[in-house]
Formats: structure tokens, sequence, C-alpha cells
């Protein structure tokens, strides 16, 4: 503990984490840097300065990370249609390779000698954090409190506070959701409370980003999504920044009662674990980028996409986002995005997102070969029965030598 001098401590400002500063202050006799990263949490992150200045800090980092989170996260992530275990949208998950990213940047500018966050002993984000430190700054040494104090619950953090004259809003804590609640642009996520059993169907009133389905509209809503290299870049004709395509969708799919999800998942560490998510954008955001990828790639492209998928998405959720096999893959899809350009016209109405329309100048769809009208002799009929008879060859042979099927 002697050899801690100053910690990067990824703040936010609430109770778990002010206990965290002065238990670091008193723990290891060091200074304590605090990094409060603004990823569209919808939540004003500016009283995190005010706090930490009350718990005696002198170096205090808020930085508004909104456009990198979704141009150098989400867009790469999305451009894989990545959803791990056939449901989550990775919200969470793909947001801790960017706090470790600038921990770690904060520690180089600092001298600081360790990091340290408030993730639990129980959860995957410890190891996301910690795998993304080690993998940019080898000898780091990471400071994870749940792991080493004996504090075990919200009371005895209250009382901790209590004690050691820790300025933490008790009264607004004791009204706080009673749902742990994770928060960013792409999704926001509720665990704890009712949801700890999977039979418990979640409370109407749980839900902040959305209107429920049987609310939504009864007029559908429609939009038109633009794509380069397989990233938006517009919606309705109107060009947009990633940050801000992602708050677009977010607000009307919320408003048509897409994006909720209520999922049993495996965690890296090896419990299950249920989860409630809201992912409005990112729901639409997936829809359209299969419909983009529909018309512009190759089929063996495609097919080859979503077999590493689920890899992919294993690696984002166990946190191996800074792997060089992550990088690997990486490479490989956006190479594959090179002709995903077009536009995309979706259908949102009561919790659904539908098709409604595709164009690209580079669509490989030929209307003339697909056509049930007369193809003008493009696609000659007759040519299908040697392709039949080839590749029903083996199943004869094998019939032949007595290996029925049934």
């Amino acid at each position: 503990m002697s050899d801690v001098k100053k910690v990067v401590l990824a703040y936010s400002g609430g109770l778990d984490t002010s206990v965290i500063v002065r238990w670091l202050q008193d723990t290891y006799n060091c200074e304590v840097v605090t990094f409060t990263a603004d990823i569209g949490q919808g939540e004003e992150v500016e009283p995190a300065r005010a706090k930490a200045e009350a718990l005696g800090i002198k170096e205090i980092y808020i930085d508004d990370l909104r456009e990198e989170f979704v141009r150098d996260f989400v867009f790469p992530m999305f451009r894989a249609n990545t959803i791990y275990e056939g449901e989550y949208l990775l919200g969470t998950s793909i947001a801790r390779p960017l706090i470790a990213k600038r921990l770690i940047e904060i520690a180089r500018e600092t001298g600081a000698d360790a990091i340290s966050h408030g993730a639990t002993g129980k959860g995957n984000d410890q190891v996301r954090f910690e795998l993304g430190a080690y993998a940019l700054m080898p000898g780091v040494q990471v400071i994870a409190p749940w792991r080493e104090w004996d504090l075990s619950s919200r009371e005895s953090l209250m009382a901790y506070c209590a004690e050691r004259d820790i300025p933490v809003d008790f009264a607004g804590q004791k009204k706080k959701s009673p749902y742990s609640m994770d928060a960013n642009l792409l999704h926001i996520s509720y665990e704890g409370d009712i949801l700890e059993d999977p039979w418990a169907e979640p409370e109407d009133d749980m839900w902040r980003w959305s209107v429920s389905p049987e609310a939504a509209p009864d007029k559908p809503t429609y939009i038109e999504l633009e794509y380069k290299l397989g990233d938006i870049v517009a919606i309705d004709g109107e060009a947009m920044s990633p940050a801000t395509v992602l708050e677009y969708l977010n607000k009307v799919g919320g408003a048509n009662g897409i994006g909720r999800d209520d999922i049993v998942e495996n965690r890296y560490v090896g419990m299950k674990a249920r989860g409630c998510y809201e992912t409005p954008g990112g729901t639409i955001m997936l829809r359209g980028h299969r419909a983009m990828e529909s018309i512009t790639l190759d089929r063996e492209v495609a097919h080859l996409k979503d077999e590493l998928m689920p890899r992919y998405a294993q690696m984002i959720y166990n946190g191996y986002w800074w792997s060089p096999e992550r990088k690997m893959m990486q490479a490989m899809i956006d190479q594959s995005q090179e002709f995903v350009n077009g536009v995309v016209r979706l259908k949102l109405y009561k919790g659904n997102v539908s098709v409604a329309g595709r164009k690209s100048d580079d669509s490989l769809f030929d209307e003339s070969i697909a056509t049930f009208e007369d193809d003008a002799g493009a696609y000659n009929q007759a040519d299908a029965e040697g392709f039949i008879k080839l590749n029903a060859l083996r199943l004869r042979i094998a019939a032949n030598r007595g290996r029925s099927p049934l």
C-alpha cells in the first residue's frame, strides 16, 4: 500500500464512489484524482466536481466523451450486427473499454501509479475495466475496493459516510430508485430489487426511456436512415454526428415503445443474472443495418459475418475490446462495409421496427434476374438441373451404398 502515491478513480459522484474516495485516502494514504465521463447517461455530470472538491480532491477530470463513444465504439460494434446471447445489445459492455482507456490516459498525464473503480466482485465490469487497463498500461496497479473492504451493503456505506462526515445527499439517496441502473447513450439497464426473481414481471414505472408498446401512438412513424461505409450519417436527409444520430433514435424509438428487453444472461464470472434494458436507438440501428447489408453484401460475406458475430459479441461482453483478436476481427468487419451505402426506410409502430424499403447505388439486387416476369434470358432456368444434380451427387452415392437418411 505504501507504494501507491496517486490513484485515478472512475468517479460518478454517487454514494459508492464517494465512499471509495475517502476509503482510498484512509487506506492507502494517497492522493486521489477523480475522473467522471459524460457518455450520455442523461444526468448532469458537473455536480460531480463540487462533490469531489468537498472531498478534498485537487485534480478533477470531467470529460464529454459522447461523440468518441458512439463513433469509435458503438458504431464499430454495430457494423458487426453485434448481439450477445441472441438478445443483449451490449450497452454497458461497450462503454467500459472507453472508460478504461481514459483512466489510463489520465494516469499517464498525472503520474498516477494506480487506478480504481467501483465495480463489485460479482459482476462483469471489474473484468472489463481491468483487462482494458492492463492491455493499455501493463504495469498499472488496480485497486478494486469492493474486493478488499468489509462494507457489504448500502446501509454500511451510509454509516461509513456518517462516521467520516462524507458529504452525501442522504435525503436524495433515500429517494433513489430501488434498482441498480447504468445508463449511457446506447442504453439504460436495471438490476436488483424484484428483478432478482426471474419470474417477477418488471413494474411499468421502472422504465425511463420508453413508453409501453400499448401506450405508443396508434399511427406509425417512418424514418429514413442514410448509411455510408456501414454507419448512419443522416436521418430523413439531415446530416448528423454519431452521437446526435443515437440521441435522435433513442427519442423517436422510445416514443414508439421500442427497445425494451428482459434478459437472463450468463456473466463471464460464472453466474446467471437477470437484467432489463432499454435500447431504443440501438434496436433501430440493428434493424436498419441488417436491411442495408441485405442488398449490398455478398452472400458468403454476409453469412461469414453472421457466423463470427457471436464470437465478436462474446469478446466485447467479456472485456476483450483491446485484445488482438478483436482488433483483427474488426479489420475484417470494417473491410466488409465498403459497399454498405444507401438508404433504409423503417416503420416504427408499438414496439416494433419493420423495414419499409431499402435502396443503394451499390445494391447487388438485380431485378432483371430476380423477377417472376419475363427476364428476357437473363437467367437460364435449365442451368438449375445440373446445379441440383451436382449438389445431390454425394447424397445419391451414399444412398446407393445403403446409407439411408431415414
